[in-house]
């Protein structure tokens, strides 16, 4: 098991801190790197696994509402615990269940970015995936002081917006990398189809057992090496308090 603060032994070590621990210590973190990637568009491919997804979780559910899920659940209490309202600023894997379920179903951004959102949906666990070209120094998950810079996109333009003080954020050294845990990502290290080296960050809170943290884990890299044969994939350690 890795040490505390130490998530994995990847090229970029992730870097979580006592007070996230002592926020929520059913918290687990499980990092895939890549790099030789091919993004692209959204293909036929992608609209299948996000299709697939679709039907993974309608199964899971079994007809309730996603925030009714034990693993949202605890995720809603993660943010609450920080301040956060979650049904106002709901954490990424909640967000996409609901847009899955809904009319318009969910949305195709680019190959990558399709692939890594089918695994959350399909899995129920926030996934995040950052252009490793991009970050600045190591990634680390803290409370924030208020006075970090988050670069994000208003009206076609980007601005930089800061944190509230005391809420969860990924950052690197340049500045804030996604706010409130995982619910909005920064436009500086999001996964363009330009991208060919990238971090993906799967997080559990429990009751999601370590287990299935890593099937999803397994599964992402899975994925990634059909979409890029080509591409070095490695799965971290999982961390967790």
């Amino acid at each position: 098991m890795p040490s505390p603060s130490q998530v994995s032994d990847l090229t970029r070590t992730l870097h979580v801190s006592d007070e996230v621990r002592a926020l929520a210590p059913g918290f687990g973190c499980l990092a895939v790197e890549a790099h030789g990637l091919t993004n692209g568009p959204s293909d036929e491919a992608g609209a299948a696994l996000l299709d697939d997804a679709t039907r993974r979780l309608i199964a899971r559910l079994d007809g309730r509402a996603p925030q009714d899920d034990p693993h949202i659940a605890a995720w809603r209490a993660a943010y609450t615990a920080f301040g956060s309202k979650p049904s106002r600023t709901r954490n990424s894997a909640e967000a996409l269940a609901r847009r899955a379920l809904a009319d318009g179903g969910l949305p195709r951004i680019n190959r990558l970015v399709d692939l890594y959102n089918a695994i959350s949906v399909a899995h129920l666990i926030p996934v995040g995936g950052e252009d490793l070209d991009r970050i600045q120094g190591g990634m680390r998950l803290v409370r924030a002081t208020g006075d970090e810079p988050f670069a994000t996109a208003a009206g076609g333009a980007e601005v930089i917006e800061h944190p509230d003080a005391g809420e969860v954020v990924w950052c690197d050294d340049e500045g804030v990398t996604c706010r409130r845990w995982n619910w909005r990502q920064g436009v500086r290290t999001r996964l363009t189809e330009d991208s060919v080296s990238a971090l993906f960050l799967l997080e559990r809170m429990a009751p999601m057992s370590l287990d299935e943290l890593a099937a999803a884990g397994a599964e992402l890299a899975e994925a990634l090496h059909r979409a890029c044969p080509d591409a070095r994939i490695e799965v971290g350690e999982i961390w967790s308090p």
